[in-house]
């Protein structure tokens, strides 16, 4: 049986089309106006803090390390787990936050949980022993379980917390990385990989008179429980006699919701773009299920996973959920067609249904009409994040909850008692902003620190027209510097899936110039050209989807550009990239690269 409602009438594309065409031109310049946002530092730093932990006494450290990461996320510790493998005696994590956890550290809100099925969401399952207790779990147990790697690989012997690289600078004479940091700390790096993330430096909206607001006011990454009382999973007993306003209506929101709207006086949500919100069908882990799976068993279901947003459509779904809806869709499709449509034209049409559906249900659970039409998404599925939740559509009949529909043009303005849409003020007691974090700021803006490499060049120079990359990892002119992000790499939904595939990529490589007895190896500059072309190239392909998509941070806020594009993943998609690096492995060359300032030649044995 299809995912997908039957119908009693066929769906007008064209028509479909031009509404989400009209919903788009709302929200982008051509409307509107570009979406400004503020730089927390100016006037709002205390969000830069952490409210979850104090920086313990030290004295600084002036000492040596093998690899230095920074970020201690789940990239930064797959990276160091890997590495430690590897055989790579000192790796040291470095990170602002008290303990490891990146994104789960920082958030803490209230519904804080994993869209992305816990058995291919949480890395190293296999390797650490455990198996999470429900299928999408919640932040507690997630953050629980980032501990539960560092200290299953010793990652805390060497790890600096409550504690900020600054400065990178590359010593050519020593063939190592100096980094200083905010604690006072000096130490050199043979080797440097960078795993701040994508979702790591809150982002403000710049509404007008958003300094002036006198209630109390927050992040929702920086989640303020001294004032809302409760926690993650009690209620927030210090909201009962307040008027609480939420900005935002992403991923965040869906979650947040549901328990702001059980504890607050009277909860308003501002809306410029609903999300689709889906069924989220949690359940416990079936214990006869988790006793039946065979070593190999996580990577093979990561990989299934992935490969069902590619054109390869594996035949069997091994996760089923809401994420894959429409693989199985088109595999229907496929099965049944007369008219032997390509598989571009049966994907939009299942597409089309699939938000077709998305929108019905939220008329059959949303009781008021004007509501419901407000919450409808738009858009194509994956425009933006796709959102799961059996709790949020329904808070919304509440008689202490209102939707401020923006119709796109988003706050009109802040006031010190409350917030302005069109003509009416929403007074407020307290502000949230799930308005998500930088993404399109330059790196050294959202990572905090500055990156000198050969000859002095600053990576914000290089990069100031767009990234420019071997495989999303490498630049020429940083040697011995990693990147770790989705840019130039493989995307998938499944964010853990591409960081596992990188991190033991870059163990090999590390690995393989010890073995070698190499000083420094970065990407010749033929290398890093053709990649960046090929990202160019693929991503022109990508282009025409991308500007119909309603403006957020997947699509730069649908500003198209060539730095834009030059941020863009691997366009053959993310299976097609762990195949490359695999490849790249077995061949065992370390083509593209200059090794010790000479292109690569032969393998490490061949080299000894």
């Amino acid at each position: 049986m299809s995912d997908l409602p039957d119908t009693n009438q066929a769906l007008d594309l064209e028509q479909l089309r031009d509404r989400y065409r009209a919903e788009r031109d709302k929200r982008t310049a051509a409307g509107t106006g570009e979406r400004q946002y503020r730089d927390v530092a100016q006037g709002f730093a205390h969000l830069l803090d952490d409210p979850y932990g104090t920086a313990p006494e030290r004295s600084a450290l002036n000492d040596e390390v093998d690899v230095l990461v920074v970020g201690a996320g789940f990239g930064g510790m797959m990276v160091a787990a890997r590495l430690r493998e590897a055989g790579i005696a000192k790796v040291r994590i470095v990170d602002a936050a008290s303990d490891v956890g990146g994104t789960w550290y920082w958030n803490r809100y209230p519904g804080a949980a994993c869209d992305v099925e816990s058995y291919i969401y949480f890395p190293l399952l296999e390797e650490t022993g455990y198996m999470p207790v429900e299928r999408y779990s919640k932040a507690a147990e997630i953050r629980a379980h980032t501990k539960r790697i560092a200290e299953h690989y010793d990652l805390y012997r060497d790890a600096l917390f409550s504690t900020q690289v600054k400065a990178l600078d590359w010593d050519a004479a020593a063939a190592c990385w100096t980094a200083r940091t905010d604690r006072g700390d000096v130490m050199s790096a043979r080797f440097v990989v960078l795993t701040t993330g994508p979702l790591n430096r809150p982002k403000l909206p710049e509404i007008p008179g958003i300094d002036d607001f006198a209630g109390h006011s927050f992040h929702t990454s920086r989640w303020d429980y001294a004032y809302t009382g409760g926690s993650a999973t009690e209620p927030l007993s210090g909201l009962a006699d307040k008027r609480v306003g939420l900005i935002g209506t992403g991923a965040t929101s869906i979650q947040c919701v549901p328990p702001l709207a059980a504890s607050a006086k009277h909860l308003t949500v501002f809306q410029r773009t609903p999300s689709s919100v889906d069924a989220r069908d949690n359940s416990p882990t079936d214990p006869a299920w988790a006793a039946s799976l065979q070593p190999g068993w996580q990577q093979r279901r990561m990989e299934n996973f992935t490969a069902q947003f590619t054109a390869a459509l594996p035949p069997h779904d091994e996760v089923n959920d809401g994420w894959t809806v429409l693989a199985r869709a088109v595999r229907e499709k496929l099965a049944d067609n007369p008219q032997g449509l390509d598989p571009g034209t049966l994907l939009e049409q299942a597409d089309f249904e699939k938000m077709a559906q998305i929108r019905e249900r939220i008329g059959r659970i949303v009781e008021d009409p004007a509501t419901a039409e407000a919450l409808k998404p738009w858009f194509s599925l994956y425009c933006k994040r796709p959102c799961f939740s059996d709790l949020y559509l329904q808070a919304f009949n509440r008689p202490n909850v209102t939707l401020v529909e923006t119709a796109g043009y988003g706050i009109d303005r802040i006031t010190p008692g409350g917030v302005v849409v069109g003509d009416v003020e929403y007074p407020l007691d307290c502000l949230i902003f799930a308005t998500g974090f930088e993404t399109s700021t330059s790196y050294a803006k959202r990572s905090g620190m500055t990156i000198h490499g050969v000859g002095g060049q600053s990576l914000t120079d290089k990069w100031a027209k767009g990234m420019s990359t071997l495989h999303g990892m490498h630049t020429r002119g940083f040697p011995n510097l990693f990147v770790i992000s989705q840019a130039q790499a493989g995307m998938s939904p499944n964010f853990p899936h591409m960081l596992s595939e990188q991190s033991l990529h870059l163990a090999h490589i590390v690995a393989d110039c010890a073995a070698r007895g190499v000083r420094t190896i970065e990407p010749s500059e033929e290398a890093e050209g053709d990649w960046v072309r090929t990202i160019l190239l693929m991503a022109e392909g990508r282009r025409k989807f991308i500007e119909a998509c309603t403006p957020g941070y997947y699509n730069n806020e649908g500003r198209a550009s060539e730095a834009a594009a030059r941020g863009s993943p691997f366009g053959a998609g993310p299976t097609e990239f762990v195949k490359l690096l695999r490849v790249w492995r077995e061949q065992g060359d370390l083509a593209g690269m200059e090794l010790d300032g000479e292109h690569a030649r032969g393998t490490a044995k061949e080299m000894q």
